[in-house]
């Protein structure tokens, strides 16, 4: 970059330093027709607003800078351990952390706190599965959200759950049985949710309706916003809490509509924070209500967190099924996870122009003093700088000149089944084309604009922001950043801090923020030739003590540090954890 885009960029980071990189906004689906009902935000933790993603720091002044000011001797130490690595100390104090033939060197500075809530999305269905006649082990019924999570369906009924291209279908087959759907995040408290569906017919005999659940803990465990059809075509509304099987009305019923016909589009709200539950529903044609049809306070709050989803019943004795419920939409626009993923430490992370020899001069004493508790952008600040609600900035320079080149990133577009492609590299990222060392010619993706997959974002951050050499696509030289996870783990510069040995994870013992952690995470390999298909970047001990890093996900859509689709931890029995296989240091 040059330098008054550098200058730009240190501006933006500085003006986000003790505060979220953004607040939460509505979904980018919804943000035109915000202005008539917008979404308000809820309070952050700790006072933040509202905030996605955030890295926070402590306001600096003299306290701060005068006992880092490196005055005394500096003084070496080569430690034991493979690879090598050389202490620097000051007055009894480390003041960097040297990795030989690695640029990556380890600081003390100001403790940051990493945090990361959970994004907007929007599932409507644009995705087709595998036809019915498949055995019922392989269907996916209802597949995987585009950034909610995987849904879960009835058992017992999964026959009834089916896609087409733009809906989501639940026939009701059997009267006086629930079908649910739900998506497969537990961790979800305060929420903002709504959905739409309709039914294809006015039900004779009895009663037909459809929920928006929230809280879901099971079939027997949640809160529900239900649109009763009634045989008359009356369309009732119901705020129900079940908790084992027990029915609970929160508010009586209300009327929504009479004379309702087949095949209307009806859309439910609901919005949760704490104990105060507010809900309303209305005609999809018709504008959002601005009141809201029950706001009540639940004073025996049980279910406190759960997932999100949708309920559907014909009552017993209704006499025209089957009756399909067509379900267009689920939007998530605002929601907390009872426990956000947060890690915070005081190590910063930073490059050196060439690889440590092992050999300490004049020249990299200057270096360490200059970096002596700089607050400069690291690695992990611009690794940070792509997750959820992260702050749009506009630098660059050369082919990026004027482009984006930071700001929450997505993983890939969806293809025809609604999983996210990969092959999101940075340059795709900023719509730019890219000529590498080789003189390869990659161009610019109308698709992949602002979308960054595994690889592309451990590139982004290491290539283009912080001057790592890159390759075009595979390159054993060991003087570039390859494309592919499996290239990176044998061929990236640097060192290999630790590697499986079988199928047992290395313990990765020497493991320091900053560090490349590859993953064998295809369940198909064989586990004799191992495939690494998953890279990302460690971060840090999380509130827990256990191990956790960044990387850019399908299932997460973008960069995260959390659990959604698998936790983000080299800890416990998750598919991380067991699957970790190569460690290696830039």
């Amino acid at each position: 970059m040059s330098d008054t885009s550098r200058r730009r960029l240190l501006a933006a980071f500085a003006a986000s330093a003790a505060a979220p990189l953004t607040g939460l906004a509505a979904a980018p689906a919804r943000a035109a027709a915000a202005a008539a009902a917008d979404v308000p935000a809820f309070p952050g933790p700790d006072g933040l607003s509202s905030a996605r993603s955030w890295v926070r720091m402590a306001p600096l002044d003299a306290t701060y800078f005068t006992p880092v000011a490196l005055t005394t001797p500096l003084t070496t130490t080569v430690l034991a351990g493979t690879p090598a690595r050389t202490e620097v100390t000051s007055g009894g104090k480390r003041v960097a952390l040297l990795t030989h033939g690695a640029r990556t060197v380890v600081l003390p500075g100001p403790r940051r706190t990493f945090a990361e809530n959970k994004r907007p999305f929007s599932d409507e269905f644009q995705r087709t599965l595998p036809d019915l006649a498949l055995d019922k082990e392989e269907r996916v019924y209802w597949g995987t959200s585009p950034g909610g999570g995987r849904w879960i369906t009835s058992d017992t009924f999964k026959t009834d759950f089916s896609v087409v291209p733009g809906t989501g279908i639940i026939d009701l087959t059997t009267a006086g049985y629930s079908r649910h759907a739900s998506l497969l995040d537990e961790q979800i408290t305060d929420v903002d949710v709504r959905c739409t569906a309709r039914f294809d017919k006015v039900p004779t005999g009895q009663a037909c309706s459809f929920a928006l659940t929230f809280g879901y803990v099971s079939t027997q465990n949640h809160y529900r916003a239900r649109l009763s059809f009634l045989t008359s075509g009356a369309v009732e509304m119901r705020l129900e809490k079940e908790v084992d099987n027990d029915v609970t009305a929160l508010g009586t019923a209300v009327t929504q509509a009479t004379g309702v016909q087949a095949g209307s589009d009806w859309t439910i709200r609901v919005r949760r924070e704490s104990t105060r539950i507010q809900a309303k529903a209305w005609p999809s044609a018709s504008a959002e209500p601005s009141s809201w049809a029950f706001d009540l306070t639940d004073s025996t709050p049980s279910l406190t967190k759960g997932r999100v989803g949708l309920r559907a019943l014909a009552n017993e004795g209704c006499t025209n099924l089957p009756v399909r419920l067509s379900v267009s939409r689920l939007e998530v626009d605002a929601a907390n996870w009872a426990v956000l993923p947060t890690v915070a430490h005081g190590d910063w992370v930073r490059l050196l122009p060439e690889p440590f020899d092992g050999t300490w001069t004049a020249d990299l004493e200057q270096t360490i003093r200059g970096w002596a508790g700089s607050t400069v952008p690291d690695v992990l600040a611009y690794a940070a700088m792509f997750l959820g609600g992260a702050a749009t900035v506009t630098a660059g320079a050369g082919p990026a000149q004027s482009k984006q080149v930071l700001g929450e990133a997505g993983y890939g577009y969806l293809d025809p089944q609604g999983y996210r492609l990969e092959g999101a590299d940075f340059h795709e990222y900023m719509k730019v084309g890219w000529t590498f060392p080789d003189g390869t010619y990659k161009g610019p993706s109308s698709k992949q604009v602002g979308n960054l997959d595994c690889s592309g974002y451990t590139r982004m951050v290491y290539g283009y922001h912080l001057g790592v050499p890159l390759a075009a696509e595979e390159d054993t030289s060991g003087t570039r950043i390859p494309r592919k996870s499996r290239h990176i783990a044998d061929y990236a510069p640097g060192v290999v801090v630790d590697r499986a040995t079988g199928a047992t994870p290395p313990a990765a013992a020497l493991l320091q923020p900053g560090d490349l952690v590859l993953f064998n995470a295809d369940s198909g390999d064989d586990g004799v030739s191992p495939t690494l298909d998953h890279v990302g970047i460690y971060l840090g001990l999380d509130d827990t003590g256990r191990r956790r890093f960044l990387s850019s996900r399908k299932t997460a859509n973008g960069p995260t540090m959390s659990d959604l689709g698998g936790a983000s931890l080299l800890d416990g029995s998750g598919t991380y954890a067991k699957t970790l296989h190569t460690v290696r240091r830039i």
